[in-house]
């Protein structure tokens, strides 16, 4: 319960602390769309934590006797970043009540388009969750919690509490996972058979512009769905047949899961009211591309997609030079400028 992430270690304050922390962005496997409650998945997820694209976020917390921030972008003040920031502080002041004591100089970059479909919010609410465990691990001399580390950046974003740990995390309540959580993500990494290892994920960026529709906004057009009791059901189904095709290296298996939840994802909000489109048609035609290319070729590479028009295309190590002489010579043309991003397993946030 959430009980468990209420602070109970004597503080002792410090006139200044200073962090960084990376946190990488993840690309889920099978899809959580919906939620309830405080941040809480209306179904199971698993995701594949990334490597390359990460944010970095640098803070500065100096004692006051009112609680304040100011967050810059690149270096550059960026007043748009505020409001989600000053809600995510007031949502995690009864697990952090320190933090009423401080004000806060927050810097943050990616090393990816923002807004884009590639999870900055889960990036840069991981790091955020981070740096403030750390404070609280130097406050109390104790260790640092990544579970609620997982649990407080769940409060920002809600997959942002996937992109903390371990290769491969599953979030929210599942049968078939013991320990699984609505609360926070579980690292399943011990899951991966070794086909799996060391596996890549290139993003072909189709559309690097902030998206047209939020996916807070997506998430709430899953209250009262036609197909959502159907779908939530499908995602507990998908994740434990998921979970077998990633033990048992089964690719065949992997490919149709993954796929099949990446064009559900975006059939709900095709059928959601008001409905909405956020593929675009190079995004189509980069998904035939992979298919006639897997048919001709027998290489298990497969597609997926987040809440944007960007293709995450997957596949072995092993089959990086051909899958890289495919993108060259016909998908990099359906992206924009000819722009993509290699990456691959990554293993969560760090201290930098």
């Amino acid at each position: 319960m959430a009980q468990q992430f209420h602070l109970t270690a004597d503080i002792q304050l410090a006139d200044k602390l200073k962090t960084k922390w990376q946190a990488p962005s993840n690309i889920a496997l099978v899809k959580y769309w919906g939620k309830h409650g405080m941040q809480l998945p209306a179904n199971p997820s698993i995701s594949f934590t990334l490597n390359n694209c990460h944010t970095e976020t640098s803070i500065k917390a100096t004692l006051a006797d009112q609680h304040g921030f100011h967050i810059s972008y690149e270096g550059e003040p960026k007043p748009s970043f505020e409001p989600k920031i000053a809600e995510f502080f007031e949502r995690i002041t009864p697990y952090c009540p320190w933090i009423k004591n401080y004000k806060f100089e927050i810097d943050t970059l990616n090393t990816f388009p923002h807004s884009s479909g590639i999870a900055s919010s889960a990036s840069s609410m991981a790091a955020m969750a981070s740096c403030l465990m750390d404070f609280e691990q130097q406050l109390t001399g104790g260790k640092h919690d990544k579970a609620k580390a997982s649990f407080l950046a769940r409060l920002g974003s809600g997959s942002a509490c996937r992109s903390l740990d371990g290769q491969l995390v599953v979030w929210g309540e599942h049968e078939q996972t013991p320990d699984s959580s609505n609360l926070y993500g579980v690292n399943v990494e011990n899951l991966l058979h070794e086909n799996f290892e060391n596996y890549r994920d290139t993003i072909l960026l189709v559309d690097k512009g902030e998206k047209t529709v939020s996916s807070t906004v997506g998430h709430e057009l899953m209250n009262g769905h036609a197909f959502a009791k159907a779908r939530f059901h499908q995602a507990h189904d998908n994740l434990t047949s998921i979970k077998k095709a990633l033990k048992d290296g089964d690719y065949d298996s992997f490919i149709k899961i993954t796929e099949s939840e990446a064009l559900t994802l975006h059939s709900m909000m095709m059928t959601s009211h008001p409905y909405f489109i956020l593929m675009k048609p190079n995004t189509l035609s980069i998904i035939e591309e992979i298919w006639a290319y897997r048919k001709e070729t027998g290489v298990p590479v497969c597609f997926t997609l987040d809440a944007g028009a960007n293709v995450h295309m997957l596949y072995p190590d092993e089959y990086a030079d051909q899958v890289d002489e495919l993108i060259k010579s016909k998908l990099a043309s359906y992206c924009q400028k000819e722009h993509y991003i290699c990456d691959q397993l990554g293993h969560g946030a760090s201290r930098l």
